[in-house]
């Protein structure tokens, strides 16, 4: 099993890589996921879990940050992710399902995901928040454009970008302070993209009807959204 996971990370991270060569002589492809129909109950339980794991793992993180400023963004990324948590919760309730039950079947690899790229230090927890949550909030709100129209418009918000300036003005903050942070914190970004990518891969193949290779520009996007926002911290994805 650790064999196949290995293998797969490193497809997955030669894939990125090929496309970081290739951007300039090929357009990236708009992502399509009109193919894509959720499960809804599916879908609403990964979100939720999603949120509330992400919400306690920055909850954990803050006490470790190195200034006032840095935990009072540490308390931003928790915070959102609460706010994102109970909204889902909200959807589930209002289709009469358990929340619990829901989110159950999702626990054991959304929280070894977590577990994997917890980060040895504030530096890094704050930055697994940044990329990871940016990178399965993008594939979550996609998703959600097959949604039923009722529950698509209550979610429309829901997955946007609204704590990342405050991240990028804080950790830019920080680089400029501890200039060695940086390619510390390069590096660490290009390993949680391929544990990112994984999960999401794992979350799509819950309610994609194609096969994988037609479902490439699903990543090559996600994958071109992260490397913005690690430009947008003057890191090298």
């Amino acid at each position: 099993m650790v064999s196949l996971w290995n293998r797969r990370r490193a497809r997955l991270a030669a894939n990125w890589l090929a496309s970081r060569t290739t951007r300039a002589k090929v357009p990236v492809e708009r992502l399509q996921l009109d193919d894509v129909s959720p499960e809804l109950t599916v879908y609403l339980g990964q979100a939720a879990y999603l949120q509330l794991s992400l919400y306690e793992a920055m909850g954990r993180a803050g006490s470790s940050a190195p200034t006032m400023s840095g935990r009072l963004v540490t308390g931003v990324l928790a915070t959102t992710a609460l706010d994102r948590h109970r909204a889902i919760v909200a959807e589930i309730t209002r289709s009469h399902h358990d929340p619990a039950e829901l989110m159950e079947p999702h626990r054991e690899a959304i929280d070894a995901f977590l577990h994997r790229t917890a980060g040895a230090d504030w530096f890094e927890s704050i930055l697994t928040g940044y990329v990871t949550a940016g990178i399965l909030n993008d594939l979550f709100a996609s998703l959600a454009r097959s949604l039923p129209a009722d529950v698509r418009g209550r979610l429309k918000n829901v997955f946007d970008a609204r704590e990342e300036p405050a991240v990028v003005e804080e950790l830019t903050a920080d680089i400029a302070r501890e200039p060695l942070v940086a390619s510390r914190l390069a590096m660490w970004g290009r390993r949680l993209v391929g544990d990112t990518l994984l999960v999401g891969r794992s979350a799509l193949a819950s309610h994609a009807r194609e096969d994988e290779e037609r479902l490439e520009p699903v990543f090559t996007e996600l994958i071109a959204a992260h490397t913005r926002r690690m430009d947008a911290l003057g890191l090298t994805a």
